[in-house]
């Protein structure tokens, strides 16, 4: 290595990027061409830096196995900041394999970091748990990767709703961050620590009313005994126990319903124009009431009961004292999109039905929606479009993406 690359590399690990391209920016042999790819994606030019990594490796001989992954690793940095998170994770965890092999532990362990961030970023949970318990933030990791390693932690407790984990993984965050001198770093851990004081939910009171709750307040309720519908993971919960409704909209529909007029029944002719969407009801929107009724009670049965009055139907809690409605902080069906959508990066449509678990067609119909209220707009064209949307200010979206958990 000699000195101009060791110099640049010394400026990237201290985040100056332009430093670092000072003294490679006119070298063209392949570990000037990753440098230089590093430097780009540092300053935001993320299909200029993939160009020079893809170029770097191809670069790269036979023998030089190290260079080769460290650029995979980097490209899949890249891709990440990209939410091109379509392709297989098998390139980068090869790489990773091959780093710890030959004792390049930090950028094994930061390949690791890419995984783990790729699977929180699409709502696996489980898979990001796991991921997570092979990541060692200690024992000589550099300060800048145990930053990231407790940011991911603190994700995952968040999105697990264990506040108090994620409390301590940020604490040790900020520390690692501070030890690092990154100032991004300290950014993002300071973004994360304010979600924990911003509004998460709205508590629906029986007066037509709203609470805003925090993180640490919807914990709570959630674990107290009250018979919960969560309208921002579509769900009902009941101390531990946990009905996912998510993927029955209308079954969850009919739920929300009985929740919000609950200790009062609701009249048939409602659900059906609430539920179905029609104002002329006849025998069939009827029959298809009743099916739908049915299909409900069984799904809810362990939690609670949805009794037949003379005129319609309400909900009867098993051993809870009260029926809370939790309510996202934002309003309409596109809450889960908005939500990744507002983390400032540019999403195609394929990586955001990916992250949802819905067909490409549903979310394009959504951003269409969206695109005509001004809440999201679009950049480039056919393959190459990208959507984008302005940051939520004054709430956190941790309980609106995809895939979160009440309880881990």
């Amino acid at each position: 290595m000699d000195s101009l690359i060791a110099a640049s590399a010394r400026a990237l690990a201290a985040g100056d990027a332009l430093g670092a391209l000072k003294h490679v920016a006119l070298r063209e042999d392949p570990p000037a061409l990753a440098l230089r790819g590093i430097a780009m994606a540092q300053l935001g030019e993320h299909p200029r830096a993939r160009e020079l990594l893809r170029r770097a490796a191809r670069g790269f001989g036979a023998h030089e196995a190290v260079f080769r992954a460290r650029c995979v690793v980097a490209e899949a940095e890249v891709a990440l900041a990209l939410r091109d998170v379509g392709g297989s994770p098998r390139a980068l965890l090869a790489a990773a394999t091959t780093l710890e092999a030959h004792a390049d532990h930090a950028n094994a362990q930061h390949a690791r970091l890419i995984a783990l961030r790729r699977l929180l970023l699409l709502g696996r949970l489980s898979e990001a748990a796991t991921a997570l318990a092979g990541i060692d933030a200690g024992h000589g990791m550099p300060p800048s990767l145990a930053a990231l390693a407790e940011l991911g932690a603190a994700e995952l407790a968040l999105r697990s709703l264990r506040t108090g984990p994620a409390r301590a993984a940020l604490q040790r965050a900020h520390a690692a961050a501070l030890r690092a001198g990154v100032p991004a770093l300290l950014a993002e851990v300071a973004e994360a620590r304010a979600a924990l004081e911003q509004p998460a939910a709205r508590r629906r009171r029986p007066d037509g009313t709203d609470q805003t709750l925090r993180l640490d307040e919807v914990e709570a309720l959630l674990a107290s005994d009250a018979l919960v519908v969560d309208a921002c993971r579509r769900g009902l919960s009941a101390g531990a126990d946990w009905q996912p409704l998510a993927r029955r909209p209308v079954l969850f529909a009919l739920l929300l319903a009985l929740a919000e007029a609950w200790p009062a029944d609701v009249e048939r002719e409602d659900l059906i124009a609430n539920v179905f969407r029609t104002r002329r009801p006849d025998e069939t929107h009827r029959a298809r009431l009743r099916v739908e009724i049915g299909r409900l009670r069984a799904l809810v049965k362990p939690l609670a009961r949805v009794e037949a009055t003379a005129r319609g139907f309400f909900l009867m809690p098993h051993d809870t004292v009260e029926v809370v409605v939790l309510a996202p902080p934002i309003a309409g069906e596109q809450a889960a999109l908005q939500a990744l959508l507002a983390d400032g990066a540019a999403w195609s449509t394929s990586a955001l039905a990916l992250a949802l678990g819905a067909s490409q067609r549903t979310v394009q119909r959504a951003l269409a929606e969206l695109e005509a209220s001004g809440r999201v707009r679009a950049i480039g064209q056919a393959r190459a479009r990208r959507w984008l949307a302005p940051p939520l200010p004054g709430f956190t979206t941790a309980l609106l993406l995809p895939a979160a958990l009440p309880f881990a």
